[in-house]
């Protein structure tokens, strides 16, 4: 990624769309469609899983994984998952990139479930 090259004036912050086909139904008669993990965050918004990564590792992926690992504990992502970046200038210069990766529902339940029982559960910040 060019945006690794941008030097050590930059942050990087890697987040992730989960989802998974849903075949349900709304009330019986509004299809669902699909089923997306989100959480909430410290200022009260909603957001999807990530963090900020810590340039020390290897790729942005193994960044990515080390805090998805610590919020949700069952996940890996990989440069395929990838879908974009967004640069932020300004007193906080900031990289932003963005993963999604298609699950089945029994997989998104499963890391959902998972969730609340790893290690850092409600403690972001």
């Amino acid at each position: 990624y060019e945006a690794m090259r941008l030097g050590p004036g930059w942050s990087h912050s890697c987040h992730a769309m989960l989802y998974a086909p849903n075949p349900g139904m709304l009330f019986g008669r509004i299809p669902l469609r699909y089923a997306v993990l989100m959480q909430m965050r410290f200022d009260g918004l909603l957001g999807f899983p990530g963090g900020f990564v810590d340039r020390r590792y290897w790729s942005l992926e193994d960044g990515l994984n080390r805090v998805l690992g610590l919020g949700l504990g069952c996940v890996r992502l990989t440069e395929a998952d990838y879908l974009c970046s967004h640069l932020t200038e300004g007193p906080h210069r900031v990289v932003a990139h963005f993963y999604a990766r298609q699950l089945t529902l029994e997989e998104l339940h499963t890391i959902e479930i998972s969730a609340v029982h790893s290690r850092d559960h409600g403690m972001e910040v």
